[in-house]
């Protein structure tokens, strides 16, 4: 039945092939978090709507298939796009927020808002996506990689209040603008980026290497009036910096409070991949088995995977540089905290892993259908036990 469904997609125009995978993934991730709240008893005081941690979580209890979007990270998103930043708040970026709390006053509550936003955006990163590969990919690998992408464990966080799909989507436009030498728009649209998550802020590298490329093939000089929009990158994160210094008198307060929200991050210190390694050997040989175990296997699991997935492209050079160096930077910034926690869902936006794993898988089916059912079972346990209160990413 999946294949014939896939196969059915595969043929459909591009735009028709967008509009039902979209609904069919929303589809997925709505009965799978159904599914949870059926079976499962609630698992965390982290739930959407939420005030804190020590109160009743009313509005959760409520309607657990709309505020159940919101758990954990969406608890302090949906807080400071309410009432601003409260203490040890300030590790979350403040764009998607503020986007949040401006569409409010169109659109009705912020959660409503918030999830119209994030649903929006998913669906413009899917069309950017589209058209940014079939720049260097033939359409079969293309719509895999999308459907990989839209089958990925952890995809519901694009249709939760969560930075994920604008930042993909700020993300993917950037890079489409540089493709097509909109200079200027892509430092406007990733200065967007590094005010969302502080990984936007290794567009500036890729951009500048996409420029050299671009000037190399052409056998030409890299041109300063183009590299110059560049500077607009750092912008968002710079403005939030001063806005720490000015507030709390530290700029690097949104690194120095990770340690607050657990995961034994580090907040000090910048820790090396070896160590981090050593450490998740030692969870898998004390850890008893159930959740915590499941949840650092899966970490390690994806950041192994988007590790090969990247040495790959590099290798067979069949994917751009300037990609490559953008899902390095993003998959490597988490791990200097001291943890893979949240790699799960870091992963998401680096696209280029997306069209590596395609491009290989459709030439080997079998390990097509392979990945596409591990997805969807993972994605069904993942959605489940998130919907729940159960950390997940």
């Amino acid at each position: 039945m999946i294949k014939k469904l896939l196969h059915q997609l595969s043929r459909l125009g591009t735009l028709e092939f967008l509009l039902i995978a979209f609904f069919t993934w929303r589809l997925l991730i709505t009965v799978f978090g159904l599914l949870g709240i059926l079976f499962l008893p609630v698992g965390s005081p982290f739930l959407g709507g939420s005030e804190g941690a020590n109160e009743e979580n009313y509005l959760y209890l409520r309607l657990p298939l709309f505020w159940g979007w919101a758990n954990f990270d969406g608890v302090h998103y949906w807080q400071i796009a309410k009432t601003g930043y409260s203490q040890f708040q300030q590790a979350f970026f403040p764009f998607f927020p503020l986007l949040v709390r401006v569409s409010a006053n169109f659109l009705g509550g912020l959660l409503f808002s918030g999830l119209i936003i994030t649903h929006l955006c998913f669906f413009i990163s899917l069309y950017l996506f589209y058209h940014l590969a079939r720049l260097d990919f033939k359409k079969p690998v293309v719509k895999l990689a999308l459907i990989l992408l839209l089958f990925f464990p952890t995809s519901f966080y694009f249709g939760s209040f969560y930075t994920e799909s604008l930042f993909l989507s700020l993300s993917l436009a950037s890079f489409y603008a540089a493709r097509k030498k909109s200079w200027l728009w892509a430092g406007v649209l990733g200065g967007f980026a590094s005010a969302t998550r502080l990984a936007g802020i290794f567009l500036l590298p890729a951009l500048v290497v996409e420029a050299v490329e671009q000037a190399r093939l052409k056998k030409g000089q890299v041109k300063i009036k183009d590299l110059l929009p560049l500077l607009l990158i750092p912008f968002g994160l710079s403005i939030y910096m001063f806005y720490l210094w000015r507030s709390v008198g530290d700029p690097f307060y949104f690194f120095h409070v990770q340690p607050l929200f657990g995961a034994h991050r580090s907040g000090s210190n910048l820790v090396l991949l070896y160590q981090v390694f050593w450490r998740y050997l030692k969870i898998f040989l004390t850890v008893p088995l159930g959740h915590p175990y499941f949840i650092a296997v899966l970490e390690l699991a994806s950041f192994i995977l988007f590790f090969a997935l990247l040495i790959i492209g590099w290798v067979s050079k069949r994917i751009r540089l300037s990609y490559l160096v953008f899902g390095f930077g993003l998959l490597l910034l988490p791990t200097l905290t001291g943890t893979l926690s949240s790699i799960p869902r870091y992963v998401l936006p680096i696209f280029p892993g997306f069209l590596i794993l395609a491009y290989y898988l459709e030439r080997i089916k079998f390990l097509k259908w392979l990945f596409i059912l591990a997805g969807l079972i993972l994605g069904l346990v993942c959605t489940m036990l998130f919907i729940r209160g159960y950390w997940i990413s």
